[in-house]
């Protein structure tokens, strides 16, 4: 009897500390996610691919919310509606802020961390991001269908959190480092799509806290990475891009895993900097106000 409660305690130990690893702030395992559908009724799946991809595939009795279709129609490419309009849209789609939210993209972190980063934005309390990782779907049984989701429509309220947006002016104080999270080339202004950066910002860009199966790295790793840049919890940060999609990769890793509370992303980001007519700076630290072509070819990256 004695040896059946050891074994039974260590056996739990290891669980425990195996789901520690594991756990990163609202990032979620495959297995995590299948304990989930078990045992919250009160769940719902976003799979934010675009609408030809969750055709062909996606999580059983998960709904589709495109990242873009979250997007106004002005000059500026890339901004979110307003919160009205946002909450009217997931509402439609059976999403309600009363709900646990879990959001899926193809696996590069890109759509579901910027669907994640605007439903925190709309006040939702529970969101969750789950990685698709063939391999531990598999392993974890995540049921897979072509079948289209029967629709609840639901009622979304949102109670904005501005705490995590950063708009012109806040970014023209000065009072946050500034995070441009695009390539090199897009930072130096070599890039046919950036004449530059905004002045001031460092570049990390967003795979940095990604490993090589395009999940978020771990603690250690992340910890690492922002020892190098001598960032801290203690500094107010802002994370931008081209239009803020995978500035809000970092905005999760940030926030998540290392639980950072003053972080924020720059909706407007590169494309309004550079529609009012601000200033860029190249590597060299010259600057220019040269206008790119626009290319929304790859998703608003």
């Amino acid at each position: 009897m004695k040896k059946l409660t050891y074994i039974l305690l260590s056996g739990l130990v290891v669980l425990i500390y195996s789901s520690g690893l594991m756990a990163q702030g609202d990032i979620i395992s495959a297995a995590e996610f299948m304990t989930m559908v078990k045992t919250d009724k009160n769940m719902i799946v976003i799979d934010a691919s675009k609408a030809d991809s969750y055709t062909k595939t996606h999580i059983k009795d998960a709904v589709n919310i495109p990242h873009k279709s979250l997007y106004n129609e002005t000059e500026v490419e890339g901004l979110i509606e307003d919160p009205a309009k946002l909450a009217a849209i997931f509402g439609s789609e059976g999403v309600s802020e009363t709900k646990t939210i879990v959001v899926y993209d193809g696996g590069s972190q890109k759509y579901s961390s910027r669907v994640y980063w605007i439903l925190k934005y709309l006040g939702a309390p529970n969101v969750k991001i789950l990685q698709k990782d063939m391999d531990q779907w598999r392993k974890s049984r995540v049921p897979i269908t072509k079948m289209p989701t029967k629709i609840t429509k639901a009622t979304f309220t949102p109670k904005v959190n501005n705490a995590i947006y950063a708009d012109l002016a806040y970014v023209k104080s000065g009072k946050a480092i500034l995070i441009d999270a695009r390539t090199t080339e897009e930072f130096d202004g070599t890039s046919d799509k950036s004449v530059g950066h905004i002045p001031g910002a460092i570049n990390i860009g967003y795979k940095e806290v990604l490993n090589a199966t395009e999940g978020f790295k771990n603690k250690a790793e992340i910890e690492k990475f922002v020892a190098q840049y001598k960032l801290s919890a203690d500094k107010p940060i802002v994370v931008y891009c081209n239009t803020g999609v995978i500035a809000a990769v970092i905005y999760v890793a940030l926030t998540n895993i290392l639980d950072w509370k003053n972080v924020k992303v720059y909706d407007g980001a590169y494309k309004e900097w550079e529609a009012l007519g601000n200033k860029f700076e190249t590597k060299a630290g010259v600057s220019t106000s040269k206008k790119t072509k626009s290319n929304s070819s790859d998703g608003g990256c």
